[in-house]
């Protein structure tokens, strides 16, 4: 980042989703930007994520302002997504815009996440110029977007167990993309969660910017094909992730502080050059327990060195491991996808997790398992050849063996293999790529530039101090 800090003048109110995937991108987005420029920034959360995050390492102009729960408890937003999503449509928007009218100073500009459509009519309402952040691939924007012409072509609704196979090509920017790797709400039995999700996009015209956490090279054909739709400006400013931490030791947060020693990176620091499978199935949705004693038990089998980021199984799961193999309940992901020894992610394809492993420089092996993580295999595997998908469903019903687990996992991380050796090299590529778009002059420096300037011809906020909220 350039060295041009300006005075503390604009107030950015910053409000996610509340979910870890669309927290964390929001979260480092405004680190991006108060790395240039001492903006105060607002980052308005649920109750229930200040007790997950409020402890975290942030600069001391971001603060943290709260908002009720939607819901009375976590348990229910994976039990019931529609219900959560329902209320976070729904009773967020009031006491969203009562914290506003209290905020001092007042707010100059609102990021907020494109799922929550009803910041635009509140930003419209009080003449305050809305961002929307779309934490999700580009292409998936433009996938619910253009929903409609699906329709037109007959191929909603469709019947998966028969036509999954069919591929659509008409979706602007898209290139040839099989019903069965669509987001996995679009065919989902219930379409409560489309129906909810499909209502955000006609709002999106309605703000006064559209951001991606996308690289503009990774995605160009889908970008551009999307800016003559919109009079907005859209900036896509990726890989929106905490590499400004890795040479910060600090990025330790004190909420993991007991969460080991971080013996991992001794341990990696040991072993060869891309010998070692990092593994990490998400922090939301998790597989079965006995999907996990197949992992487990396949893992060992295969002879590949891994790391394996298991949460709460952590210490059921290490007894098996072995001498190759070492289970963590946390650890700093993206230190550890740019640790030399990490030759491959077994990754369930979260954007954040994709862009982290793009940036690292490391070849997937894909397992996802619901929404965007479908699609985004798909570009992993298929358009970019970074990796190879392990098995599309890991439910109860249709266990991934043991056997064909280690058969895969061996096959991928053997260093003798050819077609490892093209994704490694593909994947230098594309992490050089990354790496020139947040250099100076690079795409996604550019971009956050040129946003952050337009936000600096706003009516200033005069900010005498920055008080802890």
């Amino acid at each position: 980042m350039g060295s041009h800090s300006k005075t503390n003048t604009v107030h950015v109110v910053a409000v996610p989703y509340p979910g870890r995937g669309h927290i964390n991108p929001m979260m480092n987005l405004c680190k991006l930007i108060i790395s240039d420029y001492n903006f105060l920034i607002t980052f308005v959360i649920t109750e229930e994520w200040l007790g997950f995050i409020g402890s975290e390492v942030k600069p001391p102009n971001i603060r943290f302002a709260t908002i009720p729960n939607v819901l009375p408890s976590e348990l229910v937003r994976a039990a019931n997504m529609p219900t959560f999503i329902e209320a976070v449509f729904t009773k967020m928007e009031e006491p969203f815009e009562q914290l506003l009218t209290r905020l001092e100073p007042p707010a100059t500009l609102i990021i907020a996440d494109t799922f929550l459509k009803w910041v635009v009519d509140v930003g419209n309402r009080r003449n305050i110029p809305v961002a929307s952040l779309w934490t999700m691939p580009a292409s998936v924007f433009s996938i619910f977007y253009h929903f409609d012409l699906l329709v037109q072509n007959g191929h909603f609704p469709a019947e998966l167990a028969d036509r999954g196979e069919e591929r659509v090509d008409y979706i602007p920017g898209i290139s040839s993309i099989r019903l069965v790797d669509l987001p996995t709400i679009i065919y989902s039995k219930d379409q409560r969660l489309l129906r909810l999700a499909l209502l955000a996009f006609p709002h999106v015209s309605k703000a006064q910017y559209l951001l991606f956490t996308s690289i503009f090279e990774l995605e160009s054909q889908v970008i551009n094909a999307l800016k003559p739709k919109f009079s907005i400006p859209i900036y896509s400013l990726g890989p929106v992730i905490p590499y400004f931490n890795l040479k910060d030791n600090s990025s330790y947060t004190t909420s993991h502080s007991n969460e080991g020693n971080h013996n991992h990176f001794k341990w990696l620091d040991s072993q060869p050059p891309n010998s070692v499978l990092y593994v990490s199935l998400g922090s939301f949705l998790s597989v079965s327990s006995a999907q996990m004693e197949e992992i487990a038990a396949g893992l060992h089998d295969s002879g590949v060195r891994y790391l394996w980021v298991a949460r709460g199984d952590a210490s059921r799961l290490n007894e098996r491991c072995g001498d190759l193999g070492m289970i963590v309940p946390w650890c700093d992901q993206l230190k550890v996808l740019c640790q030399s020894a990490v030759g491959g992610f077994w990754t369930h394809c979260g954007w954040n997790s994709t862009m982290e492993s793009v940036f690292a420089g490391v070849p997937m092996l894909t397992v996802p398992i619901l929404m965007d993580q479908v699609p985004t295999s798909k570009f992993i595997v298929e358009d970019w050849k970074l990796g190879w998908e392990l098995k599309r469903e890991m439910g109860e019903e249709n266990l991934l063996k043991r056997e064909e687990i280690a058969k895969l996992v061996k096959r991928f991380m053997d260093s003798e293999n050819t077609e490892r050796t093209e994704m490694l090299r593909r994947a230098k590529k594309f992490q050089e790529m990354c790496q020139e778009a947040i250099a100076g002059g690079g795409s996604s420096q550019r971009n956050l530039t040129a946003f952050i300037g337009s936000l600096q011809t706003a009516k200033p906020c005069h900010v005498e101090e920055t008080r802890p909220w």
